[in-house]
C-alpha cells in the first residue's frame, strides 16, 4: 500500500483530480488545502474507534489497533507522512472533522443522508453492516419481544431512536460500548443493540458463551469515511475515494477481515466483482 500521490491519483481517481484544477485558483487553493497542510505538517491526523473490537479498540498494552487502525495506516503510507491517531465516539467524531482536531474520520461510520449535510463521504462506501441484538439465548425470538423492555445502546448510534419507535423498546444508551456490553452482564437490559458485524465479532471471540444474536438483521448501512465537507470535492476528498477504489478492488478489506477475524461479507466480495475491470489500473 506504500504508494506516492502521483501513483495514487493515476492509478485511482485520475479523472476527477484533474478535473478539480479547472477550479479557479481561489476554488483550488480552498480544495487544496487539507492536503497542503497535511503534507507539510508531515502528519495525518485521522479519528478513530477505540472501544469498536475488532475496527478500532486498545490492546492489552493500551495502543489503538484494529481493522480502521491498518486502513488509517494504509492512508498515512500512501501520502509519505506519519500518523496520528485521534480516539472518537459517535457522538462527537464529526464534530471532530467540523473543528478541525482531525484531517480524516475512519470510525464505522454509516453513510446516512443527514450525515452528509455535516461531512463529506466519498464514494465509494468500504463497508456495510445492519442493526441487530446481542442477547442471552433464548431470552429474545423476535424484535417484537422487545415491547416495553430495557434495552442497551450506545450514545449517537442511529438506531436507537429507531428501535425505540418501530417497536416500543426503552433504550438506555451508554457513552462507550463497554458500558453497554457490561450492562447487559449485568441483567439491566434484556438486548445490546449495534452493529451486527461486531456482535458477530464478539460471539466469535469466546467471551460471550450463552448468548447469541437471535434476530434478523434490519436497516443495513454502508459504511463511510468522511473527510470535511469544504473538502469533499477538492484534492482531499478525491484522494479518499481513491483509496477506497484500490481498498476494494485489490482485495485489501478482504485481507483485513481475515487478519482481524472477522467473518467475511458478502458485501466486499461483491464490490471486488463489480470493480473487477479496473484493476488493470493498480498496475
Amino acid at each position: 500500500m506504500k504508494q506516492s500521490i502521483k501513483s495514487l491519483v493515476h492509478t485511482a481517481l485520475c479523472a476527477i483530480v484533474l478535473a478539480s484544477f479547472a477550479l479557479t485558483a481561489t476554488q483550488a487553493n480552498a480544495a487544496n488545502d487539507r492536503f497542503m497542510k497535511v503534507m507539510e505538517r508531515g502528519k495525518l491526523v485521522v479519528g478513530v474507534k477505540a472501544d469498536y473490537k475488532p475496527w478500532g479498540y486498545r490492546d492489552s498494552n493500551g495502543k489503538l489497533v484494529g481493522m480502521e487502525i491498518d486502513m488509517a495506516q494504509d492512508v498515512a503510507d500512501a501520502l509519505g507522512v506519519k500518523l496520528e491517531l485521534v480516539p472518537v465516539q459517535s457522538s462527537n467524531r464529526m464534530q471532530f472533522l467540523q473543528q478541525g482536531k482531525i484531517d480524516l474520520m475512519i470510525a464505522t461510520m454509516s453513510d446516512r443522508s443527514d450525515r452528509r449535510k455535516i461531512v463529506g463521504i466519498p464514494e465509494p462506501n468500504y463497508y456495510t453492516s445492519g442493526t441487530n441484538l446481542l442477547a442471552k439465548k433464548g431470552l429474545i425470538k423476535q424484535w417484537s419481544d422487545l415491547k416495553g423492555k430495557p434495552v442497551c445502546g450506545k450514545q449517537g448510534a442511529f438506531y436507537n431512536k429507531i428501535v425505540a419507535k418501530r417497536y416500543g423498546a426503552k433504550v438506555v444508551a451508554f457513552v462507550n460500548n463497554a458500558e453497554s456490553k457490561q450492562a447487559l452482564r449485568d441483567g439491566k437490559c434484556v438486548g445490546w443493540v449495534y452493529d451486527d458485524s461486531s456482535i458477530g465479532s464478539d460471539l466469535a471471540s469466546g467471551q460471550w458463551e450463552g448468548y447469541e444474536m437471535p434476530l434478523n438483521s434490519e436497516d443495513d448501512n454502508p459504511w463511510g469515511l468522511a473527510v470535511p465537507l469544504d473538502e469533499m470535492n477538492g484534492i482531499w476528498g478525491n484522494l479518499m475515494a481513491g483509496m477506497q477504489y484500490r481498498w476494494l478492488i485489490s482485495g485489501r478489506l478482504m485481507e483485513l477481515e481475515k487478519k482481524w477475524g472477522i467473518q467475511p461479507t458478502a458485501f466486499l466480495q461483491t464490490q471486488a466483482e463489480k470493480l473487477t475491470p479496473a484493476r488493470k489500473h493498480l498496475k
